[in-house]
């Protein structure tokens, strides 16, 4: 841990010095605007101008030409950006899961990822996005298009998606409290583990949003119903299924997703809270429940930025059947999670300090619940508006992991860099 630390710090003091670079990822492209315009703080959080650009569709345009004529309005090119990730990840316990035994280093396209993404506007009620990798698991993994109609300030329209790993907040979601792993404070998911049953706490984004330890970033297919204002909030009522992308098990689309934020303005902070509700009974996993009721706060403190991120979670037992989101399914699973970032150096570097409270789902053999905690510290420094560089250290603690003769993941320490362009 120490060596990791002196050598991000090393890297941070020749960065001070690197030349300055503009952020051009795919909807820069579109729009003309550097990242930090949609952008709080670092990428990916969003600010109350990426919240509009999005609640419009992916449809807002700059300074690039357009194609038009007769009901057609079109950029002139279509965006692609490129997303890629290198860095190292040390884990406690022994695990086959990484290529070096309990360290592995990552680069793009052999353990880090090398993504394509494309889209933007069809029209100027339409948009699309979609992402493809490029590397070992070469394909689409994600695609949603959105058809969002103006109605006064606000929008409202059908969103129809799919993804292998997102989940159906993956249709629509603008806070960033891990509602969707798009939108989180932690850079890195930690990859000491593969699946939810290797993973079951979620890894780092798991320490502060409670929706990611209930593991409902799962594959997803389906259509939303969707209203949002920028300025007021948003609901999303979507029918989905726990399919992947390019299957054909979601043709009933069984399971109900319904998402109400609200937004407000308060002494001088951008807030927002809301719940998320997932019911039904899955083709191919069972039933699926869980309820997340969230809440963040961004603003500035002493001219630097701040962001809080809380939420509550709770996935219930189901008695004679198996609850999707809680795979140990003797009691309730639930949690509290609560992450702060203050922008020590604005726009440029942030520390990080979250926390979990949780209970497993699971019992010992006296009937009590496994306590299932975490604590976690992390660092992010911006070389460029789309090279950040971010250092994440979770432990995990309770009786969750006390119980487990060689607890894999007990303590992870992530070092990553993410660069898009």
């Amino acid at each position: 841990m120490k060596k990791i630390v002196l050598s991000i710090a090393a890297v941070m003091a020749a960065a001070a010095f690197a030349p300055e670079a503009s952020a051009v990822p795919v909807f820069a492209r579109q729009t003309g605007m550097a990242c930090s315009a949609c952008h709080f703080q670092h990428f990916p959080l969003l600010n109350g101008f990426g919240r509009a650009f999005k609640s419009a569709g992916f449809t807002m345009m700059g300074a690039q030409g357009k194609v038009e004529g007769e009901h057609l309005d079109i950029p002139a090119n279509l965006n692609f950006g490129i997303l890629t990730t290198t860095g190292t990840e040390s884990v406690s316990g022994a695990t086959g899961n990484l290529k070096g035994g309990n360290s592995a280093w990552f680069v793009p396209a052999s353990g880090g990822e090398l993504s394509m993404f494309y889209g933007g506007r069809i029209a100027e009620f339409a948009g699309f996005l979609s992402e493809m990798g490029l590397g070992k698991t070469a394909g689409t993994g994600a695609a949603k298009l959105a058809l969002m109609f103006p109605v006064g300030d606000a929008r409202v329209g059908v969103v129809a998606h799919t993804s292998n790993g997102q989940g159906v907040a993956y249709s629509f979601e603008t806070l960033n409290t891990g509602a969707v792993n798009t939108h989180k404070m932690t850079a890195l998911n930690g990859n000491f583990a593969a699946g939810a049953s290797s993973n079951p706490n979620g890894g780092h984004t798991g320490v502060y949003s409670a929706s990611q330890y209930l593991r409902t970033n799962t594959a997803a297919t389906g259509l939303s119903l969707v209203a949002s204002n920028p300025n007021l909030g948003f609901i999303n009522v979507g029918k989905y299924d726990i399919a992947g992308v390019g299957t054909s098990t979601a043709g009933s689309l069984p399971l109900t997703y319904v998402r109400v934020a609200g937004l407000m303005e308060a002494g001088g902070f951008d807030m927002g809270a809301g719940i998320q509700s997932f019911s039904g009974a899955s083709q191919l996993l069972g039933e699926v429940k869980a309820t997340v009721i969230d809440f963040q706060a961004q603003g500035e403190v002493s001219g630097l930025g701040l962001g809080v991120y809380a939420s509550y979670g709770t996935a219930p037992a189901i008695i004679g059947s198996l609850n999707a989101l809680n795979a140990n399914n003797a009691v309730t699973r639930s949690t509290f999670n609560i992450g702060a970032e203050l922008g020590v150096i604005p726009g440029i570097a942030t520390v990080q300090l979250a926390f979990r409270n949780a209970n497993s789902g699971a019992v010992d053999a006296v009937g009590a619940k496994l306590t299932d905690n975490a604590i976690q510290v992390g660092a992010t420094y911006e070389l460029a508006q789309n090279i950040e560089l971010s250092l994440t250290h979770s432990a995990q603690s309770g009786t969750a992991w006390s119980t487990l003769a060689a607890p894999v993941g007990k303590t992870v320490t992530s070092l990553m860099m993410e660069a898009l362009f």
